[in-house]
């Protein structure tokens, strides 16, 4: 295991880095420190790797074939021990006074740098880690690298990002010879936890958050979703549904439930509302074709819907909601079905975490798992390193700092159910501090919502894609909200399709929902507004 070697920075010939310092002189800013001095900055349990000035134009990450197109920028690569490697970009003009850092997904394993490269063409200071390990080849979700290695796992979990944030802010004060004015974090799907466990267990670090789909519950997610869901198709030979199967599963949904918000359009504003049975897609007796269901097929269904539960009833994390199953830019192809058995990410997912990090058995069988003894074992185990799901954000409130989250409502990965429930957990601590009663409840949303909002967005995947609005760009209400103290009531939602804008919708804080006017052009954001069901306050 090498966990440093992709932090260094590839050599270059010296005539081109003499060739591109002399040019890149007059663009320093005037209070700027020469990039190379950062080498011999002194920070806590950390080695400066390199510090070097990259000319503006293509610039490839390592690890990638991807070019990016880059201004220029001083390179700062370090360690903090036992192994947390990370990158600190420094934009040489046009510093907008502040900074960013970018989280990770999956296992983590990589420095996030598109996600940097794209903080750094908004003119901030970024900064990301791998989180203190190498991706191992085998993919996004194998945890053989925390095997014996409680110390990784701790960092993983927080430290990583913690310490980045630290040095990444001492680097950034030492090239501009001034702190950044303001520090912001983005993140989603793992970096949505790493957003979250920030503002709980490190509320100093930011005075802003994103935190996108977030596996903010970690142990139980991974227990009563990734694994739930594999077990769902798994069990036995039956249960497994072909991805050929996904087009007739998500038709029917989008035929039952698609026009409730007035609107056809392939996307379900709220799909709790959705009361599809897929008992209506059953095969007919002696008949298994790609436009039904078998039973076993319609009860693993029902399983990944309902969501896991332990031996008294208790939900251990919520299941999947209805929309979305032939979602492009993944679905449920990717996440529960895979191309064919034991290939979809949730099983991947579970079958590495318990392996791994859990029981640290590579012969570990993923059918023996107990939903109460193994899941306590596993909270014990783990869950005070991975999981960020306290609902206290009192120090971070209290700081003046800001979060926002967002969740897409067709997401295969992460419920958003998850995201609603630990804004509810939230509601009710600052509730249970104002008392009991209509009132308290009121008292208790005007004060979150002073610093937390929330952001469902119909169509939504992981992330990204689904079949409704697949992006959302949350940083700049985060900033008006920070610096001038204008709190989001909306953010925008867009489709895009061959880089064009197709559809548009104002996303609106929770419990609001965009309702359309019934007249205007339902691809316009114009034409909806936020309207609040006082069954949801």
């Amino acid at each position: 295991m090498t966990p440093l070697g992709h932090a260094s920075v590839p050599a270059q010939p010296a005539s081109t880095l003499a060739a591109g310092a002399l040019l890149l002189l007059a663009a320093l800013p005037a209070a700027a420190a020469p990039c190379a001095t950062l080498s011999d900055l002194e920070l806590p349990e950390t080695t400066i790797r390199s510090a070097v000035v990259v000319p503006a134009g293509a610039f490839t990450p390592p690890g990638t074939n991807a070019a990016l197109t880059m201004p220029a920028f001083c390179r700062v690569a370090g360690v903090t021990r036992p192994a947390v490697a990370f990158e600190v970009w420094l934009p040489l003009d046009g510093w907008n006074g502040k900074f960013h850092v970018s989280g990770n997904g999956g296992m983590a394993g990589v420095i996030s740098y598109a996600a940097m490269a794209g903080a750094l063409r908004r003119g901030y200071a970024a900064a990301s880690t791998d989180t203190g390990h190498v991706r191992p080849g085998t993919g996004g979700f194998d945890a053989s690298w925390a095997l014996g290695r409680p110390d990784l796992v701790e960092d993983f979990g927080h430290r990583a990002l913690h310490v980045t944030a630290e040095n990444g802010k001492a680097i950034t004060a030492a090239f501009y010879e001034r702190p950044p004015r303001y520090s912001y974090y983005v993140g989603c799907s793992k970096g949505g936890q790493q957003g979250l466990m920030e503002a709980q267990r490190y509320p100093d670090d930011f005075d802003g958050i994103v935190a996108g789909n977030p596996a903010n519950d970690w142990t139980r997610f991974y227990a009563g979703a990734h694994l739930w869901y594999a077990l769902a198709t798994l069990r036995d030979a039956g249960s497994y549904i072909p991805r050929a199967k996904l087009p007739a599963l998500a038709g029917a949904v989008d035929t039952a439930c698609d026009t409730l918000d007035g609107v056809e359009d392939g996307v379900l504003d709220d799909p709790r509302q959705c009361r599809f049975d897929p008992a209506a897609l059953t095969c007919p007796d002696g008949e298994d074709h790609d436009g039904c269901l078998t039973p076993p097929q319609v009860q693993a269904v029902r399983a990944i819907w309902a969501g896991a539960r332990d031996s008294a009833g208790e939900v251990i994390f919520p299941g999947l909601v209805p929309g979305g199953e032939n979602g492009p830019g993944g679905g449920w192809g990717l996440w529960v079905t895979g191309r064919e058995p034991f290939t979809s990410l949730h099983w991947l997912a579970a079958e590495g975490f318990f392996k791994y990090m859990v029981f640290e058995d590579p012969d570990w069988n993923f059918r023996t798992f107990d939903y109460d003894a193994d899941l306590a074992f596993a909270l014990d185990k783990v869950g005070a390193a991975l999981d960020s799901a306290d609902p206290d954000l009192g120090r971070f409130r209290e700081r003046g700092s800001k979060l926002i989250v967002y969740h897409g409502w067709s997401d295969p990965d992460i419920s958003p159910l998850g995201s609603i429930n630990y804004y509810e957990d939230v509601l009710s601590k600052a509730a249970g501090a104002a008392g009991s009663g209509e009132a308290a409840r009121d008292q208790a949303i005007s004060e979150t919502q002073a610093f937390f909002r929330l952001f469902l967005v119909p169509g939504m995947g992981h992330c990204s894609g689904g079949p409704g609005y697949n992006r959302v760009d949350p940083l700049p209400a985060l900033e008006r909200w920070v610096e001038d103290g204008v709190a989001p009531d909306t953010i925008l939602g867009t489709r895009v399709e061959d880089d064009e804008v197709v559809r548009s919708r104002p996303i609106c804080a929770y419990p609001a929902v965009s309702t359309w006017d019934g007249s205007g052009d339902p691809d316009d954001a114009a034409s909806f507004r936020c309207v609040v069901d006082a069954s949801q306050r």
